[in-house]
């Protein structure tokens, strides 16, 4: 294997001997929340497709995919509203979860009750037949009793 004296720099510890290590790879860069949010605003500000913007990436050394992704975050809601566009506030945003919870527990309810009536109307029947049931288990035992006193 040939090693060029790049490689050999990369190897040699701080003593000079060659090591086997191999250097750290860096680290992503994380951005804050309100600097993503002023690099959009001042991305939005700047005109399409003009120069400006692309010397802005170059600038704070970003691709257009993280205009993208951050984009994609205001429109979530998860940037904060620094960027020029109107987001709900949280008090409105648990009230549009509240609402839409207490829509789902009254269809919720509709459908319980509806499922109350049907069964209440089963019970009905059950009941009615128990009762013809238990009058008929009457009349057959009045029958067999008479029918044992005669024989007697």
């Amino acid at each position: 294997m040939t090693m060029t004296l790049a490689d050999q720099s990369a190897m040699t510890g701080q003593d000079g001997r060659v090591t086997d290590e191999q250097p750290a790879r860096p680290k992503r860069r994380t951005f804050t929340k309100a600097y993503e949010a002023r690099i959009l605003a001042a991305f939005d500000a700047l005109p399409e497709g003009s120069p400006e913007r692309g010397a802005l990436l170059r600038k704070e050394r970003l691709y257009h995919s993280h205009i993208v992704h951050w984009r994609k975050q205001a429109e979530h809601g998860t940037l904060p509203a620094s960027t020029g566009r109107s987001h709900k506030s949280a008090e409105s945003e648990e009230l549009a979860r509240l609402r839409a919870e207490n829509k789902k527990l009254k269809a919720d309810t509709a459908k319980l009750e509806s499922r109350n009536e049907k069964l209440a109307g089963e019970l009905g029947k059950t009941k009615t037949a128990l009762d013809i049931a238990g009058k008929a288990f009457a009349l057959l035992q009045d029958i067999s009793s008479s029918a044992d006193s005669d024989t007697n």
